[in-house]
């Protein structure tokens, strides 16, 4: 049911996109082209919309290499849909996906899996007011530490699944010489497993169930050299997450003003200050007549919704920091800061180069305080609106990276699936090339995660642990002909919890070959490898996985 629901969340995301073909086509010409898993040789491509609607029937064997010998066959049945619709002042993008894995004998697993990643943009008021819009569902596996990495494998017993879907309006205005810019967001996420709470020697693991996020910002400013040769900007605004486990609530308020100061006509040097509120709270699980924490039926503490509010963090005072902003063409820009903030330094900054449609890089080094929803919510809203999901050719599983957008291609922040809120550091960068009939795209990115609870609380023994991860995704899609394309997808993704013996290792490669046999139908052929190193558990896992199927293009 749960899934049901969040495929239609995902898809309501995705109604900018059934708004936008009409504007797109009046506003003007786009650039993307969706092409799902990059089997399709076909769409119904109209201008500048591709709106592709596919059914995929498949065989699969999937054999396990270490340390069994295991052999597991089954039949996977998925129908999905490819939208990209571009226009002047509108756009979105649309992967979505289900499917039906149905296996064979007395032990086997039969699942339902729905994937996909929308993000898109519908201009209300050209050029002046906007509503974005964005959904995730991915499907991931679980550690006993509460860390998530990448899931080939068709086994419930190792699936987990994490929704994240966001939407508000954007505003951006001039009034005078003033320049007026906002956005409001209202987010919800949910992270699902079977094995909920997987127990490491008797202890409950703690694992994010489900949040919702508020965020509003608005800002007035002045460029240089139009009122003053400085610029001028006032901001304000917040965020909050409110956590389904333990009540946690996450609250960062905020004022600030800038000056920006030229230094030449690409370089300048900003400044700002300002006042900030910052608090994370939670109240405690219910306990039994011994003391003991009460857990639920799902595996996760049950809130006790008398136990008053404990202040886990708090800190109010001066913000400050300094940076440049280096612009040198409207291909090429670099803002980069170091300050203060939530009582201690602090560093951000982001780097985009766009030297044409055929290639991007960007790098973002982020800093922020939240739950494990609000990454994810981040991460959508920081995707462009003109993409192609990279998904496994074996699985239909969206990793989390895209080709064919300007900014941000890689959605970060899965790491740790603690529910505990932290301070979250990390860098993230992505890569993306068309070289003729190659289309490759690299995502990589590292999150360090401290997390911070109340004492006194269930969760206070997580209190100042950190954990981190790393990790590099890539794919490469290749024309062959016109009637023949050779994609391939490559992961590797190191996890290490806060403890001894923690650590995780996921590494694999998939390599898929589409032939078009008529205009609709395409003949698909794929192999994969995966590789699981766990420190909680005593061996390690190795699985090769092979497809043959057809696809049909509507």
């Amino acid at each position: 049911m749960r899934a049901r629901i969040f495929a239609h969340a995902l898809l309501a995301a995705g109604l900018v996109a059934a708004a936008a073909p009409a504007l797109a086509q009046t506003q003007g010409q786009g650039q993307g082209q969706g092409q799902g898993q990059g089997g399709d040789l076909s769409g119904q491509q109209r201008g500048n919309r591709v709106v592709q609607p596919y059914i995929e029937v498949a065989q699969i064997v999937s054999a396990e290499i270490s340390p069994g010998n295991d052999v597991v066959t089954f039949t996977q049945v998925a129908v999905g849909v490819d939208i990209n619709v571009q226009g002047r002042n509108s756009g979105a993008a649309v992967s979505l996906r289900y499917e039906r894995n149905i296996g064979y004998g007395d032990d086997s697993v039969d699942t339902d899996t729905i994937s996909g990643v929308a993000r898109g943009t519908l201009a209300l008021v050209p050029n002046t007011l906007s509503l974005e819009a964005g959904g995730l569902a991915a499907r991931t596996r679980i550690d006993a530490g509460g860390g998530t990495t990448a899931n080939p494998l068709v086994r419930e017993d190792a699936e987990s699944r994490i929704y994240s879907v966001y939407a508000g309006p954007s505003l951006n205005t001039r009034v005078g010489d003033v320049d007026v810019q906002g956005v409001a967001r209202v987010g919800y996420n949910r992270f699902e497993a079977d094995d909920a709470l997987i127990t490491q020697q008797g202890n409950s693991v703690d694992v994010f169930d489900d949040s919702v996020t508020y965020l509003g910002q608005l800002r007035a400013g002045v460029r240089p050299g139009e009122v003053l040769p400085v610029g001028l900007a006032v901001t304000a605004g917040g965020f909050q997450e409110d956590i389904g486990n333990l009540d946690q609530r996450v609250r960062d308020l905020y004022v600030r003003g800038d000056v920006t100061v030229p230094l030449n006509n690409n370089l300048a040097l900003v400044a700002g200050a300002g006042y900030e509120d910052v608090e994370i709270s939670s109240r405690d699980a219910v306990r039994n007549a011994n003391g003991v924490p009460v857990i639920g039926a799902d595996g996760r503490f049950v809130t006790d919704p008398n136990a008053p509010r404990r202040i886990a963090f708090d800190v109010d005072g001066l913000l400050w920091d300094v940076g440049v902003l280096w612009r040198p063409s409207s291909r090429t820009e670099l803002q980069a800061a170091v300050g203060r903030r939530y009582d201690s330094t602090t560093y951000y900054g982001t780097f985009t180069y766009v030297p044409s449609q055929r290639s991007s890089f960007a790098v973002a080094a982020y800093d922020g305080v939240s739950g494990f929803g609000g990454v994810l919510n981040n991460s959508l809203a920081r995707l462009d609106s003109d993409f192609q999901a990279i998904r496994n050719p074996v699985t239909g599983d969206f990793g989390g990276l895209v080709s064919g957008t300007d900014g941000q291609s890689v959605i970060g922040g899965l790491g740790s699936a603690r529910s505990a809120a932290f301070r979250g550091r990390g860098v993230l960068a992505s890569y993306q090339r068309t070289m003729g009939r190659t289309v490759a795209a690299l995502g990589a990115g590292y999150d360090r995660r401290t997390f911070i609870a109340a004492a006194g609380t269930v969760l206070a023994p997580v209190n100042g642990l950190t954990d981190e991860s790393y990790y590099v995704i890539g794919g490469l899609t290749r024309e062959i002909g016109r009637n023949a394309n050779l994609t391939t997808n490559a992961y590797v993704n190191w996890f290490n919890a806060a403890g001894n013996n923690n650590d995780v290792t996921a590494m694999g490669a998939s390599a898929a070959y589409n032939h078009a046999i008529t205009q609709r139908l395409t003949g698909r052929a794929a192999i994969a490898v995966d590789y699981f190193d766990s420190e909680f558990t005593a061996q390690d896992f190795a699985f090769a996985t092979a497809l043959v199927g057809l696809r049909y293009n509507f």
